[in-house]
């Protein structure tokens, strides 16, 4: 990733596992033993004078499906963001687990439904009009019907009227309002009700483990070691994300690999930020190439690459052109049917020697423009195929944020974590570091790692991480996070 980082702790409770995809290691994953979101936080003044909800029409749906009671998040489908108490209004913020008034007790309230902060007792997600407000729990402005929108989704609606809970319109050139407002049916006024504590499953036996059960431990900036050659300009490379070269990497069992790959007149070379000033930097057929010969050294292993890439297509075809034996292990799911069906199992990747899957996270239609895209090559586009949270939490030493959102949400995008995919589930890349790698840090972030992705992650993706990402793998033990993941479904 482009800025150095490392990870941020904060001190959390364990809580309840949470609705994911399962992951128990497998032969395929070894484990050693040893941009930005709308987060409207400000304090918001009274509201307009009350307006109307719209009325009720004939056509207005009337099927009540309310979950079982308990406790929620309210998330947009939409944008990913969760519904939360903002001193009296209701917006919506970036996911933050059991933090920022975001959790919702969900029960039956005569014939209508209410969703009473788990914060303030006798505070109730309500409306003034057709703003979101908290308002008290025994008014007729805190009850809801809860309408059953399909695929796990719900509308919100006041009772009586076609009025729903929703996201604001997008302005031009802009996120969406933070203020959740009282509007018509539609897109933005669909929810994904998200239990705060739902129930898991064992992970299934090992052949049957589909690549979107797993978990695997990657390392950020894997090529910013020190070991292996050059990485930045002299004073910056006193500050490696990882101190092990990316052949001890693999046989500690890290098997995801972020790098960032840079444009000289040598080719794709990894470097940070710029190859200027780095003194023998490794190109990227290199360390593609140990991992290559590494897959051919043990077949029953799988591994990923992620590339912060700026290289031009075909600069980008030359380099991979270079590496010995990639054709016979590069996964193709592009080709072989995961849209259509979904991810396959670890054993049938192994049995098919597809075993090396690399994401480039370059836009497509940059490449269309140019004449060449990567995928024609075998190198695919992240965001086609995996949802990433936004990778900081913060400068090097300090406090953290912990909070869990889309790096790929602004003004100009809009890839949730939360978005469903189409036939197959997006895998989930968890990023868990910081700007600056700080070994001190790096090891109480990592030795809190489970606990932010089953505090914040995992609700705020509804799935398990896929790549549990982190800088100075060797301290903290983010392997025990992993181990565990890796036991369940979510």
């Amino acid at each position: 990733m482009s800025t150095s980082r490392a990870l941020a702790g904060t001190t959390a409770a364990l809580v309840a596992v949470v609705t994911a995809v399962s992951v128990v290691a497998v032969s395929a994953v070894a484990v050693p033993a040893a941009a930005v979101p709308v987060t409207a936080v400000s304090a918001v003044a009274a509201p307009p004078a009350p307006a109307t909800p719209p009325a009720a029409s004939a056509a207005s749906p009337v099927v009540s499906a309310a979950p079982p009671g308990g406790t929620y998040y309210v998330q947009s489908v939409t944008t990913g963001l969760n519904a939360a108490d903002a001193a009296g209004a209701v917006e919506q913020h970036r996911p933050r687990g059991d933090e920022d008034h975001q959790r919702w007790r969900l029960r039956a309230e005569g014939s209508a439904t209410v969703l009473e902060s788990a914060d303030t007792a006798g505070r109730c997600l309500g409306r003034s009009g057709t703003q979101a407000r908290t308002v008290a729990c025994g008014t007729v402005e805190a009850a809801w019907e809860i309408v059953d929108a399909g695929a796990d989704r719900y509308r919100l609606r006041a009772p009586g009227t076609d009025g729903y809970l929703a996201v604001g319109p997008r302005p031009s050139g802009a996120g969406y309002p933070a203020q959740l407002t009282v509007g018509a049916s539609g897109t933005l006024a669909e929810w994904y009700l998200t239990p705060e504590g739902p129930v898991t499953n064992p992970a299934p036996p090992a052949g049957e483990r589909t690549l979107d059960q797993m978990t695997f431990l990657t390392a950020h900036n894997a090529y910013a070691n020190g070991v292996d050659g050059g990485f930045a300009p002299p004073f910056v490379n006193l500050a490696p994300n990882q101190v092990r070269g990316i052949e001890q990497q693999l046989a500690d069992g890290v098997r995801g690999f972020q790098l960032d790959v840079h444009q000289t007149p040598d080719g794709a070379i990894l470097c940070h930020n710029s190859c200027t000033l780095v003194g023998s930097p490794v190109a990227l057929w290199v360390d593609l190439q140990r991992m290559v010969d590494f897959l051919a050294a043990h077949p029953d292993q799988f591994v990923t690459v992620f590339l912060e890439d700026y290289v031009d297509p075909e600069v980008l075809r030359a380099e991979l052109d270079r590496v010995t034996g990639l054709a016979d292990v590069l996964y193709r799911p592009d080709l072989t049917g995961v849209r259509e069906h979904g991810w396959p199992t670890m054993e049938r990747l192994v049995a098919d020697d597809d075993r090396l899957l690399i994401f480039s996270d370059h836009s497509r239609s940059a490449d269309e423009s140019a004449g060449l895209t990567r995928d024609s090559f075998g190198v695919l586009y992240q965001r086609e195929w995996t949802v990433e949270n936004y990778w900081s939490m913060g400068p090097g030493i300090g406090d953290s944020d912990w909070s869990c959102y889309s790096r790929w949400y602004d003004a100009g995008t809009n890839i949730p974590l939360t978005e469903p995919g189409s036939g197959f589930r997006p895998l989930f890349v968890m990023n868990h570091f910081r700007d600056v790698p700080v070994a001190a840090t790096a090891r109480t972030d990592n030795e809190r790692l489970l606990n932010r992705a089953q505090r914040f992650c995992q609700p705020a993706a509804r799935k398990k991480p896929t790549y549990l990402a982190v800088d100075r793998y060797d301290v903290g033990d983010p392997a025990a996070a992993v181990a565990t993941l890796n036991t369940y479904t979510y």
